[in-house]
């Protein structure tokens, strides 16, 4: 029998996280039956989904939602050998017993010199988020102008490279300058800090006067109702995500742009990762072989400790992190 620590919400959130709203616990694992496995995680991830997502899927007392890399320490589950690794959508636990379902083999034959902590990265769902967000709703074609904000994250970070890759102009924005400094050396044509610009909306028009074809939307509020007044006709917009509310406990009042939409016929549609869970191999295929070439560049800000998961979670909402927050056991 094994002794796992979890991580649960003891409150919930109201405005940003506090400290006290997180409890951890330790809980007794048993060996498992015909059909299951005992896991241990590796790496963990802190998304900004599990803020708003935390009220909706959870009740307090639960253990806090997320994936994670594991792997398998004893298996009766002929799908997942023992050593083998695992995404794990089980939240933030150190050990747990799954009967497979909630499990995912990683790529066969990982590369030695690949991280796994990218299977929670760019080879996991922010990849994926990025791959087919941008690929199937903003349509991209070669010319055009892309705009991404939060550039510097997990998933704007992909979307930008993507973007090139596809022969894009592409404009990011950042929150300090050393993320204005990183979207530079990973290729992004125009790059501003939002934080320190003196107008939004002159700063969009000075990256890209022409307009924007496509708009990979991670932050919502005010940069959303902002860009929208400057997309080119027919332009595609992919809402991913909205961090800028997500801590809000009032709502925003916004520009309201709906004439706009009408008039230049754009297309603006909402979406989650999990759309494309029956194309998941092809995109992470993809993933990694744009990793190995190169052409698809990463960084990670990695936490030690499964005992500062909130501190993690924390400050990945305040932004400290450039391209993917993950926390090492």
């Amino acid at each position: 029998m094994v002794t796992a620590k979890t991580w649960v919400l003891k409150k919930y959130f109201e405005g940003f996280p506090k400290h006290s709203d997180f409890e951890l616990k330790e809980e007794e694992v048993p060996d498992p039956k015909d059909g299951e496995v005992l896991l241990e995680a590796v790496y963990l991830s802190v998304d900004p989904y599990m803020r708003p997502y935390s009220k909706l899927w959870m009740k307090e007392g639960d253990v806090m939602i997320g994936f994670q890399i594991g792997r398998i320490l004893k298996s009766k589950n002929s799908e997942f050998p023992e050593g083998s690794f695992v995404e794990a959508n089980i939240g933030w636990r150190t050990h747990s017993i799954s009967d497979g379902k909630n499990l995912k083999l990683m790529l066969p034959d990982w590369p030695s010199n690949i991280p796994r902590s990218l299977g929670l990265g760019i080879i996991g769902m922010p990849g994926l988020t990025a791959y087919f967000g941008l690929q199937e709703i903003c349509q991209p074609k070669a010319g055009e102008t892309l705009l991404v904000n939060a550039a510097a994250g997990a998933v704007g970070s992909a979307v930008g490279q993507i973007g090139k890759i596809k022969g894009c102009k592409v404009v990011g924005c950042a929150g300090s300058d050393e993320k204005v400094q990183y979207l530079k050396d990973i290729g992004f044509d125009e790059v501003f800090n939002y934080k320190t610009a003196d107008s939004l909306e002159e700063s969009l028009k000075k990256a890209a006067p022409e307009g924007y074809d496509c708009f990979f939307d991670n932050v919502g509020g005010e940069f959303c109702s902002t860009a929208m007044f400057q997309m080119r006709e027919f332009g595609r917009i992919a809402a991913c995500g909205a961090i800028s509310l997500y801590n809000d406990t009032e709502p925003q009042k916004g520009r309201f742009f709906s004439w706009h939409m009408v008039w230049n016929q754009l297309h603006m549609k909402g979406f989650l990762a999990s759309s494309w869970n029956d194309r998941r191999e092809e995109g992470l295929t993809q993933l990694m072989n744009w990793v190995k070439e190169g052409t698809l560049k990463y960084h990670e800000h990695i936490t030690q400790g499964f005992q500062n998961m909130p501190d993690a979670f924390m400050g990945m909402l305040k932004g400290e992190n450039i391209g993917k927050a993950v926390v090492k056991v």
